[in-house]
């Protein structure tokens, strides 16, 4: 949109001249085409920049939703905002464990619709402004028209060939043909403007159109994912399932998962239980075979401890043995 309004801005530049000069035929209505242009840009740009709030919530409550509570809430986005932070905050309050976040087909379907109604509606000034435009340029049209019809009218009657001077007549046909020239200019620079600035306004349109488009799919193909489809389509004679058992059979599903999630983690910890007995198991082994080599030793040391005190004993023995012949007579 930038680099289509900076070739319009050159191209601009380069006829400055002859717009100045066809702006001046008229230039109360080519300025109020210019105010109703400039307007219909900013208002087209305008809608191409308030989507970036609007995609700045989304990729926080994607990634952290705890901070939505504290980010700016969106404008297009509001009741899908309040919705959605109010399903993540629900298990939180009531001190339950947070799940993952799933949508019903019409509760998706539902802010679908608002969204894409609302983006709809703001598109409506631009296309308005763009008839507006085209209108301008044919009111300052039939306005031109108008004055040049008028003025022939005057020149023709005011015309006096009784004279038979011909140079005079001629004189005062081209003093004459100047109001019906001026109502020309009128005319066709009311209808250039107009029709120059709906052509602005339309592919400003178009470009905000597909911004917009490209926010709604890419926000649908989130949706989507969070989307859990109740059943499929209903054939002839089918009655719809009614709100009260979509809602318990959502329900249903909720707490089979939440119990899935607790079984998967049962399952886990008598994995890790397991794995603790085995390496429980294992150094129990290892104690076992150290009491067992320290039993041995203390086995070995027991039988050493003993020859060595017979041996003293013999020893001792020998010499008290040797102390009572010595004293002997």
């Amino acid at each position: 949109m930038l680099l289509f309004l900076a070739v319009v801005a050159m191209l601009g530049a380069v006829l400055f001249d002859k717009l100045a000069l066809a702006f001046a035929n008229n230039p109360p209505l080519n300025g109020l085409i210019g105010a109703v242009l400039l307007a219909g840009i900013i208002w087209n740009l305008h809608q191409v920049l308030r989507l970036s709030p609007e995609v700045r919530w989304i990729e926080v409550f994607r990634t952290a939703p705890e901070r939505t509570a504290t980010a700016r809430p969106p404008t297009l986005l509001a009741p899908m905002a309040s919705m959605l932070v109010a399903r993540v905050e629900e298990p939180r309050a009531s001190g339950r464990e947070s799940r993952r976040l799933t949508l019903s087909a019409a509760t998706t379907r539902g802010m679908l619709d608002s969204l894409s109604s609302r983006l709809d509606e703001s598109r409506e000034l631009s296309r308005y402004t763009t008839g507006l435009l085209i209108f301008l340029g044919l009111l300052g049209t039939f306005w031109g028209l108008l004055l040049t019809v008028g003025s022939v009218s005057d020149v023709i009657g005011s015309l006096s060939v009784g004279s038979g001077d011909i140079n005079a007549m001629f004189e005062q046909l081209k003093a004459g043909l100047a109001r019906p020239l001026h109502g020309m200019g009128t005319a066709f620079s009311s209808s250039m403007f107009g029709l120059s600035g709906a052509l602005v306004l339309g592919f400003l349109d178009l470009t905000a159109g597909q911004a917009q488009n490209r926010f709604f799919n890419e926000l649908e193909e989130w949706l989507a994912g969070l989307t859990r489809v109740s059943g499929g389509a209903l054939g002839e004679g089918e009655a719809p399932i009614p709100v009260y058992v979509q809602a318990l059979l959502e329900q249903t599903a909720e707490n089979l998962e939440a119990l899935q999630r607790i079984i998967s983690r049962g399952e886990e910890g008598r994995a890790a239980s397991n794995q603790a007995l085995l390496t429980l198991t294992d150094r129990m082994g290892t104690v076992a075979d150290a009491l067992q080599r320290l039993s041995g030793e203390l086995s070995v040391s027991q039988a050493q401890l003993a020859a060595d005190l017979r041996q003293e004993m013999r020893l001792v023995a020998r010499m008290i043995a040797g102390r009572v012949d010595e004293r002997a007579p």
